[in-house]
């Protein structure tokens, strides 16, 4: 497995972790991976808001029925439900009678060029994980993915660790190394 290095990158977009793991790489200061980390997340966010949404997708929710209670509401005049009406939903109901939802966009996954290959897996929290890896690596998804759960078994579970503040765990140095430092 040829992986060049990992970025952790928390969801304002602020470094937390980086480590490399070829010994052959040109070294980059650490003002060099704070600066890739930010534009890497500018650019992950823009190219999340200009993609294409992706088609429908029938889900087994069976729309909500026509007759609904009245639900008391304290808010404004404005923002209450009126009897006999139906609240807004962000889904579409099809023809056959279930909600339909639209995927998410979810950005950039993977960048590929002739000397390596970046790969980005964002977790439901914000967090993206960025591994470069050989062009020729074949599973590199799967890879961040474990790297993925080594982090939630080791950081998150530490309970002197918090979020948003860069990663110091010994543990998951350690694992994350024997892990990705294997042939």
């Amino acid at each position: 497995m040829v992986v060049f290095a990992l970025l952790i990158i928390n969801k304002a977009g602020g470094l937390v972790y980086t480590r490399t793991f070829s010994p052959g790489l040109q070294k980059l200061d650490s003002n060099d991976y704070l600066i890739l980390a930010g534009t890497f997340h500018g650019i992950h966010a823009i190219s999340k808001t200009i993609a294409p949404s992706p088609p429908s997708t029938a889900s087994s929710t069976p729309a909500p029925s026509t007759a609904t209670a009245a639900i008391p509401s304290t808010g404004p005049p404005s923002l209450q439900q009126q009897p006999g009406q139906v609240p807004a939903l962000s889904s579409t109901t099809s023809s056959s009678g279930y909600r339909t939802r639209r995927p998410q966009a979810t950005g950039i996954e993977s960048l590929e060029s002739s000397h390596f290959r970046l790969t980005c897996f964002q977790t439901q929290t914000g967090v993206k994980f960025l591994l470069f890896t050989s062009p020729e690596q074949p599973n590199a998804d799967t890879v961040v993915r474990r790297c993925y759960e080594l982090y939630a078994e080791f950081v998150m579970r530490n309970p002197f660790y918090s979020l948003e503040m860069p990663i110091r765990v010994g543990k998951f140095d350690r694992a994350l190394g024997a892990y990705l430092a294997r042939p």
